[in-house]
């Protein structure tokens, strides 16, 4: 059988593997830190490369920088929302649609930060589902890593009818409750206004998309969740 045009994990060293040998701070503030990296390419060739780091990194394995929960709001007759927040993010000089988000403390595992931080960002209270291997955000500008945290509400709990957000100070946020079968309609409607919407929540919503039933199909109500829990 073939293998041509496929890649295996990089499990082992040998003579055509990158190999990072040092790391460097040039610059530290108080969250984050520029840093040099030093490695060696597959040919041989040592290469230095500028990186931007968190401060606040929890040295342990399996877990991330940060957290961000993947959620789904669910209430009887009506139609599953997408918990989404804007917020203003100065690098872009412009508002962002996101999924929920926050850095995990020290003491915490990823479970137990998103928990806390979709109730401050929400208001809600949401349980966990399951929770994704630690995953790289920017690879080729940073080391920031993230756990998805996938999350369900239920609505009709009385906790969660009229919830409140805590955020931290200096977090201006705005809940979205996107309902899902038109979650990749109303991105690019706040898209086109001007707002830009995150990658995670966009190749979501445009996956989703791929296997929504169309208007008139068999299962689209069931879809909605208009007859489910």
């Amino acid at each position: 059988m073939s293998t041509a045009g496929t890649s295996e994990p990089a499990s082992r060293a040998d003579a055509n593997t990158a190999e990072f040998i040092k790391q460097e701070t040039v610059h530290r503030e108080k969250w984050i830190s520029l840093e040099r990296i030093t490695y060696k390419d597959p040919s041989g060739k040592v290469r230095t490369w500028e990186m931007v780091e968190r401060t606040t990194k929890p040295q342990r394995v399996g877990v991330a920088d940060a957290v961000a929960m993947v959620t789904i709001l669910k209430r009887l007759l009506h139609y599953d929302c997408l918990i989404l927040v804007r917020q203003f993010r100065p690098p872009l000089k412009c508002y962002t649609i996101e999924f929920p988000a926050g850095l995990i403390d020290n003491d915490e595992m990823p479970s137990e930060a998103a928990i806390r931080e979709l109730k401050e960002e929400t208001g809600y209270v949401g349980t966990v589902s399951s929770v994704s291997p630690v995953t790289a955000m920017d690879p080729g500008l940073s080391a920031s890593t993230l756990n998805l945290v996938y999350m369900q509400i239920d609505g009709d709990e009385p906790f969660n009818q009229r919830p409140v957000s805590n955020p931290d100070e200096g977090e201006f946020i705005e809940v979205i409750q996107a309902p899902m079968h038109e979650l990749l309609h109303k991105l690019n409607e706040y898209s086109n206004a001007g707002d830009f919407v995150d990658a995670r929540v966009y190749t979501y919503a445009a996956t989703l998309a791929q296997f929504q039933p169309q208007e008139g199909e068999e299962g689209t109500d069931l879809q909605k969740g208009l007859f489910r829990k």
